[in-house]
């Protein structure tokens, strides 16, 4: 039996920043909480970024994840809201790695192909197949939605991270 390790997925974003936590143990995954951090549009972009640093530190407090798996940034049309896409991404990486949490990213295509298995599927899609992984979850909106999908795709990859790295010790000592 492998002893569960504890994962908080982040999606990142200015007006909301999704956040899911689960446990991985080998195959099995467990649904522990999720939620949204909303930040005021009448605020400036410091407080805003300030509010979404709260959040997460208070949620990263609160469940003490080992590890941390952040949405990388889609890059569209409207370079003013990418950057500020890119600093809230800024905050989402910041916070686990000043808490000692190992932070891992992925891009938005593979994080739809670990979870529903096609790299364009639909928001419905999505949450339909976060329900089917983990029971317990009814996140409160997309953004959860989406953050759980991060997790669930570094458990996927963690996993077999971990594969390689046995297999690697494994030859080393053999030689």
């Amino acid at each position: 039996m492998v002893a569960p390790v504890r994962i908080i997925g982040i999606d990142p974003g200015l007006r909301s920043t999704g956040w899911g936590i689960i446990e991985s143990g080998g195959s099995r995954l467990a649904y522990l909480a999720s939620g949204t951090i909303a930040s005021d549009a009448g605020l400036s972009l410091a407080e805003r970024l300030q509010q979404l640093f709260v959040g997460l530190n208070a949620v990263t407090g609160e469940w003490r994840p080992v590890e941390a798996s952040v949405e990388t940034t889609f890059v569209n049309r409207d370079a003013a809201a990418t950057l500020k896409l890119g600093q809230a991404r800024g905050i989402a990486l910041l916070v686990p790695a000043l808490s000692g949490i190992s932070v891992f990213e992925y891009a938005p295509n593979l994080v739809k192909k670990s979870v529903v298995g096609a790299g364009h599927a639909d928001k419905r899609q999505i949450r339909a197949m976060v329900e089917h992984l983990l029971p317990r979850a009814r996140p409160e909106d997309e953004h959860a939605t989406d953050a759980l999908a991060v997790a669930i795709t570094h458990a996927h990859h963690r996993e077999r991270m971990e594969l390689r790295e046995n297999r690697s010790g494994e030859e080393a000592l053999t030689q």
